[in-house]
């Protein structure tokens, strides 16, 4: 078996004849993709967001009822629907708009419990098309974080087979293009870090979606400050918590590569250090450090350093960013780690990527550079 250095060095060979190619050639088709908070409505409306470098963006989130599982939409949340598709459609260039069911706030229950029968998926399902058209959306993305066993996945698939006959059916009855269906998803094909063991069911995700969010990242952060980390780190050689062993995992699975989207954090996790001298990769730490809960977006974090005349660390082993001053501690992706990991989805033949979440970026510096990086794999 192959050390972890020879392991780094041949990714880095990898990355380096990914990243060439992409420099040799202009940007081509694929997803890229961007989530947009509604929450963020008031200090960065859809207005604010530069289309032309995207493809698709994601009005995140709308959650149907509790015991109905139908959308209620209040008429705040309709003007701002309305206020979402009409701004982006209107854009040069127009984007593609898909609204993200669910969100990591929501927690499992509720869908658990919709998808669980075959009239409470019809009852959700035909609501979402019915949101969808009446407020001019392209699609539907379900961001269920997480079924949490394996009759939740059953049952997931069951959704999505059903979701699409219901698709292609109200396509074929209003003469209109048919909705997308996609899916943000844990960034490995199965849950081998808590609670029970369970995969996603690939075979109903290949055939029923447009395509798969891989969220890749939040793989370190406030729920364990004993040690710094790289939140959204592309290698690991010391665990599978990393992109290249989710992204390994799907494909393994047998999930389609061109189905594939790996997505790209537009924020940063901070942790404040037992000793500011020794700032490494998983150096101790003893809390939180600065921002919202120790989360910083790319945006506060440039910032942040500039302010604080903070150290800045590219790691090659992780291909992420540090930067540390005094004991506060960052780690997050910047325009060098975003560009390594462009030229790994391209070398993997995926689809295309996504970022949480677009109001974070600072002078569409990370979304430019993924642009112009991608090129048709």
């Amino acid at each position: 078996m192959a050390s972890p250095k020879t392991h780094v060095l041949f990714s880095f060979v990898i990355l380096c004849f990914a990243l060439s190619c992409a420099m040799a050639h202009p940007p081509s088709k694929g997803v890229k993709g961007a989530y947009y908070p509604s929450w963020a409505f008031s200090t960065f409306p859809p207005s604010s967001i530069d289309t032309s470098f995207f493809t698709h963006v994601y009005y995140a989130f709308l959650v149907p009822n509790n015991t109905t599982f139908k959308f209620v939409i209040d008429d705040e949340t309709s003007t701002l629907l309305f206020n979402f598709t009409s701004t982006l459609r209107s854009k040069r260039p127009a984007v593609k708009t898909l609204f993200s069911v669910g969100g990591g706030g929501e927690g499992p229950a509720r869908f658990s419990r919709m998808a669980s029968t075959s009239a409470s998926r019809l009852t959700f399902i035909k609501s979402s098309i019915e949101v969808a058209r009446k407020y001019n959306f392209d699609g539907i993305d379900l961001d269920w974080e997480f079924p949490q066993n394996k009759k939740d996945m059953e049952n997931l698939a069951i959704l999505l087979d059903q979701w699409r006959v219901e698709v292609k059916k109200e396509s074929w009855t209003t003469k209109r293009k048919p909705l997308l269906i996609t899916a943000a998803v844990y960034f490995s094909v199965d849950f081998f870090l808590s609670g029970e063991f369970r995969s996603y069911p690939v075979p109903s995700l290949n055939k029923n979606l447009d395509w798969i969010n891989l969220m890749c990242y939040d793989y370190r952060g406030s729920w364990d400050t004993s040690a710094t980390g790289a939140p959204a780190a592309l290698f690991d050689t010391k665990s599978n918590i990393s992109t290249s062993y989710g992204l390994r995992s799907w494909i393994k699975a047998g999930a389609i590569r061109s189905k594939l989207i790996m997505g790209l954090p537009l924020y940063g996790r901070t942790w404040k250090l037992k000793d500011p001298n020794v700032h490494g990769i998983g150096a101790p730490g003893i809390g939180v450090g600065p921002g919202d809960e120790g989360t910083m977006t790319y945006r506060e974090v440039e910032k942040f350093n500039e302010e604080n005349n903070a150290k800045v660390v590219f790691d090659i082993a992780t291909v992420s960013t540090y930067s540390v001053a005094g004991n506060s501690w960052i780690g997050y992706d910047d325009t060098r780690s975003v560009s390594m990991k462009i030229g790994y989805a391209q070398a993997q033949r995926l689809r295309g990527y996504f970022f949480w979440a677009v109001a974070g970026d600072l002078d569409w510096k990370i979304s430019r550079t993924a642009k112009q990086l991608w090129i048709a794999s």
